[in-house]
């Protein structure tokens, strides 16, 4: 072959691989709806992959003491909504009170969700809730099946937290130990609350949520939502997908035409440089033996379909915190959320 023929050949291969990858790629946001009057491009992205490219968008619920996207540094889903808009996925992170009562927080992402169909124009979305928001997104698939294609829960405690009925058992017998009559709080309490409340105001302007629409907080309703008792009381009237017994599998995945999933870790500790894996460690001890990932049982969490419940991940690790310092045994966090958004383009969801 002749070196001109040789150089033409390549040229034309170099050409029709430009052609094909620009074909296959294309510029795409994912959104920060801090707000229930609309939604924001946070970044624009290149998109090299249809492989999370569902039906309907997904929407991003954070937990207790969550945000959006920090003073537009830090992603509470770190590194999550960029991944899934990468592989092809509508992404939409919405924000709740931090600190608030289940189903105060549920009406405020049913809200936002209604935003995001107005938007987008699709009938429905895909929710995925982490801790306190896996509550959150059940509470909006149970009062708006209609608008909820399919439901993930993520290290959420499904059935309460032993480490919250712990500090509601801590607070409530101080306060009594100092003489305070029941719903009253002794000073140390107080301020614990107050001080709770005072980082949620934080979380919501680090958020983007103007400051004459700042969420209202209230840091005891919060602890006591995510309590056993509370749990028992909030699955007698949301029971879709829940097992009915404590360690149990449910039964049913699917229920009013929306799909349930969830996955967790039962790990505390899982690197030697996570600064919040110190603190996990000392917070699962509230579980006196039993699996946990710091905040939630593996058993608390199981809703729908079980993907896993025994992931190499703590709670933080599970939204990819702290800064993505993840155990290297396992999964990425990010592999994991990309392969469920996978899992939920099969379902045509």
């Amino acid at each position: 072959m002749s070196h001109h023929r040789f150089m033409r050949r390549a040229a034309k291969g170099l050409l029709f691989s430009s052609i094909a990858f620009s074909a296959s790629s294309y510029a795409s946001s994912y959104y920060n709806c801090a707000n229930a009057t609309g939604c924001v491009a946070v970044t624009t992205l290149n998109a090299t992959s249809d492989y999370a490219k569902t039906k309907y968008p997904i929407v991003l619920a954070h937990g207790l003491g969550g945000w959006s996207k920090l003073f537009g540094l830090v992603d509470y889903f770190n590194g999550i909504p960029q991944d899934l808009t990468k592989n092809g996925a509508s992404v939409y992170v919405t924000k709740t009170s931090s600190f608030n009562d289940t189903e105060v927080r549920g009406e405020q992402l049913l809200q936002q969700v209604k935003t995001i169909i107005a938007i987008t124009g699709s009938p429905k979305v895909n929710l995925i809730g982490h801790s306190h928001g896996g509550i959150d997104i059940r509470y909006v698939a149970g009062v708006a099946p209609s608008l909820v294609s399919s439901v993930t829960a993520v290290s959420s405690p499904e059935q309460g937290s032993k480490m919250a009925d712990w500090t509601v058992k801590m607070v409530t017998e101080g306060s009594a130990a100092d003489g305070l009559p029941a719903g009253e709080f002794n000073t140390a309490s107080l301020m614990a609350i107050k001080f709770f409340e005072l980082v949620g105001g934080v979380m919501d302007i680090g958020s983007g949520v103007p400051l004459n629409q700042l969420q209202q907080q209230d840091g005891w309703a919060a602890v006591n939502a995510l309590t056993t008792n509370y749990a028992a009381k909030f699955n007698q009237k949301f029971p879709a997908a829940m097992p009915t017994s404590y360690c149990g599998y449910p039964k049913n995945t699917v229920v009013n035409n929306v799909r349930y999933y969830s996955f967790s870790g039962d790990q505390t500790m899982t690197t030697l440089v996570d600064p919040s894996d110190a603190v996990l460690g000392l917070t699962g001890l509230s579980f006196n033996g039993e699996a946990n990932d710091g905040l939630v049982s593996p058993c608390s969490s199981r809703l729908g379909e079980v993907i896993r419940d025994n992931y190499k991940m703590n709670h933080m690790d599970s939204v990819n915190q702290v800064f993505g310092l993840v155990s290297l045994l396992d999964t990425n966090p990010l592999t994991v959320y990309r392969n469920q958004v996978n899992r939920l383009k099969g379902q045509s969801l």
